[in-house]
């Protein structure tokens, strides 16, 4: 077996990594109980780590705690989903179009850069390494509008849209689609362009919401059917 690890700050931001990956990535389905003891021999710790990554998570909305029943993968509805996206639109919107004023060029070599790297994730059709290198993106969009009121917002909501995020890629036409209006956002970018960047993330917000929204109807669906 293998050794359990010891050191508490690292280990609780590993083991919590680790849970958000299973999330984020539908290892752990929407809806679905954590099961504790199941995860905490998949990953080799004791409970108490796991339960402290599970608050963590609960905290970022991508967990909800039970009383007396222990926890479970958050489940949206539709009108939260719609809500959270379209809250979510704005706050992308005007983090471009500050980033775009704010950015350095340090900053803009940085985020080229993660570019480069996520249409190359994209050719490998390497899913989980083309959401890690677009989350980074995005945050770096953020970081650059130097407005902490606005980063600690985008931080709260955005952590209730990962997991959907993540699986609106699954089909290769929206793929490709998203690929193409990141091409867009960093030419706006690349031209100071505030107005065209802000118009770009909403957009892209606008579709992956579509794109959720029809997954969730579909599954619905067939789950009606079955």
């Amino acid at each position: 077996m293998a050794e359990i690890l010891t050191m508490p700050t690292a280990l609780h931001g590993q083991v919590t990594q680790r849970l958000r990956l299973l999330l984020v990535e539908g290892q752990i389905a929407p809806g679905a109980k954590l099961n504790e003891r199941q995860l905490c021999e998949q990953m080799k710790v004791s409970r108490t780590p796991l339960r402290e990554a599970i608050k963590t998570l609960a905290a970022e909305g991508l967990v909800e705690l039970l009383p007396n029943r222990g926890a479970i993968a958050v489940e949206l509805g539709e009108d939260d989903i719609l809500n959270t996206f379209e809250v979510m639109a704005g706050l992308e919107g005007l983090s471009g179009e500050l980033a775009a004023q704010r950015i350095t060029p340090e900053e803009l070599a940085e985020i080229e850069a993660l570019h480069y790297e996520m249409k190359a994730a994209y050719t490998r059709r390497d899913l989980s390494a083309y959401y890690r290198l677009n989350a980074a993106i995005h945050r770096a969009f953020n970081a650059a509008a130097r407005n902490p009121v606005l980063t600690a917002t985008y931080q709260q909501v955005n952590a209730r849209l990962q997991a959907l995020r993540f699986r609106s890629n699954q089909d290769g036409e929206k793929w490709a689609r998203a690929m193409q209006e990141h091409d867009r956002m960093i030419e706006a970018l690349q031209k100071r362009d505030g107005a065209a960047l802000r118009t770009e993330l909403v957009a892209h917000l606008g579709h992956k919401r579509d794109v959720v929204v029809e997954q969730m109807r579909t599954a619905q669906a067939v789950n009606a059917k079955n």
